[in-house]
């Protein structure tokens, strides 16, 4: 017996991974604020997101590694601080990937399950 998968679906599905991915992401306030940080500056070093949340050094530090996973933020090691920026590519994908879901939204059928 063969399996056939339409290579729309194996897209879909690709995209709905990858949104999942961003969204969880993006998924604690800390981490949304993080990158509103980020947005307003072209750069920063940890110490200056740490002095702008009330959070502790470390757990500022384990939102950074979670955005960074996510490729949402970039980190580049400048002697013993690290210096983040956003990527602003990356959030260009993200602005798509949500583009596509709301389009999704408004195109469909609203009468329920049927």
């Amino acid at each position: 017996m063969t399996v056939t998968v339409s290579t729309t679906a194996v897209a879909a599905d690709q995209h709905d991974q990858e949104f999942a991915l961003l969204a969880k992401a993006l998924g604690h306030p800390a981490r949304v604020r993080i990158l509103r940080l980020l947005l307003a500056r072209d750069a920063c070093y940890c110490g200056e997101i740490v002095d702008e949340l009330p959070l502790a050094q470390a757990t500022v530090s384990q939102h950074l590694k979670v955005l960074r996973e996510a490729a949402l933020i970039v980190g580049k090691i400048e002697g013993l601080h690290t210096c983040y920026w956003a990527d602003r590519d990356r959030l260009g994908e993200l602005h798509q990937l949500i583009g596509g879901l709301l389009a999704e939204a408004v195109d469909v059928n609203t009468d329920g399950c049927t």
